[in-house]
C-alpha cells in the first residue's frame, strides 16, 4: 500500500520549521506507525536526505516516548492507543497522513518530531515519590487497603508520562499528569506523610514550568492512551486548598 506522509522538519529550536511531503510506496499493513516512518528513514536515507527524528523506546505501548501528534490527534485516531501500537491496517492505500510534534510553550521543539519534556521530570522531581522510610516491604494485604482504593490508585499510576494531555489540551496543561501522580500517591499509605508538601510543590513546579490551567476541556482524558481520568484533576484541586489552608 502507498501511504503519503506530511512531516513537520525543524532543524532546531529556533528554526521556523515547515512541512515536508513524502510517498512511502510499499508500507506494509502489519508495520506500525514507526516502522513506517523507519522505511521512511531509509528511503531517506538511501538519497542522501537527513532522516526524520521521532522519540521511541519499547514500541510495546509502555514507555510514553514516542508520541507524535497524528492527524491533528494525539497518538493518532485509535484510543488508547500510543502510536507504535498504531498499525497502518487501519488506513488505506492512497492515504494521506500529517505528523507533527506535541505543541506547547513548555515541551521546546529539539528537531523535528522530538521535543524536551524534561518539565514532566522537574514536576516529579518536586514531590512524585516517597522519601521518608516506610521500613522494610511488607506481607501481602499486612496493610488493609479497600480493594475500591487500591483500583484507583492502580489507575493513577498507569500514567506513562507521554504528554499526550498537554499536546491535546488548548491549554497546554499538564494537569492530568501531575494530578495522576499526585492522587496515586495520596490514595495510599505510604504517600500520607508527605501529602501536604508533594500538592504543593508539584502544582507550583507546574506552574512554574509554563503550563497552561485546566479549562475541563477534557481533551487530555480522550487522548490518554492508559484512560486515566480527569476525576484527578479534582482530586488534584481539592488536595491542594486543603495543603495551603492547613499552611
Amino acid at each position: 500500500m502507498q501511504i503519503k506522509l506530511k512531516v513537520w522538519r525543524q532543524k532546531g529550536p529556533r528554526d521556523t520549521g515547515r512541512f515536508e511531503e513524502y510517498v512511502v510506496p510499499d508500507a506494509n499493513p502489519h508495520m506500525s506507525f514507526l516502522e513506517l516512518l523507519d522505511v521512511l528513514n531509509e528511503q531517506l536515507i538511501m538519497e542522501g536526505k537527513d532522516p526524520v527524528e521521532f522519540d521511541h523506546d519499547c514500541r510495546e505501548g509502555i514507555c510514553g516516548s514516542c508520541g507524535v501528534v497524528v492527524d491533528g490527534v494525539a497518538h493518532g485516531p485509535q484510543q488508547r492507543t500510543a502510536c507504535c501500537q498504531l498499525h497502518m491496517r487501519h488506513y488505506k492505500d492512497g492515504d494521506s497522513i500529517v505528523v507533527e510534534p506535541w505543541r506547547a510553550s513548555a515541551f521546546p521543539i529539539i528537531r523535528d518530531l522530538v521535543v524536551d519534556r524534561s518539565a514532566f521530570d522537574r514536576i516529579i522531581g518536586a514531590g512524585g515519590y516517597v522519601s521518608v522510610s516506610t521500613g522494610a516491604a511488607p506481607d501481602a494485604n499486612a496493610i488493609p487497603i479497600p480493594k475500591v482504593v487500591v483500583d484507583e490508585a492502580f489507575d493513577y499510576a498507569a500514567c506513562i508520562g507521554c504528554g499526550a494531555c498537554v499536546a491535546a489540551c488548548p491549554n497546554a496543561s499538564a494537569s492530568l499528569f501531575t494530578a495522576a501522580k499526585i492522587s496515586h500517591l495520596a490514595l495510599l499509605p505510604q504517600g500520607q506523610a508527605e501529602r501536604a508538601q508533594r500538592v504543593v510543590n508539584m502544582v507550583d513546579q507546574m506552574e512554574a514550568e509554563g503550563f497552561g490551567d485546566c479549562s475541563n476541556h477534557a481533551e487530555c482524558e480522550a487522548v490518554c492512551p492508559k484512560g486515566i481520568s480527569i476525576k484527578g484533576i479534582a482530586t488534584m484541586r481539592r488536595e491542594y486548598i486543603k495543603a495551603t489552608l492547613s499552611q
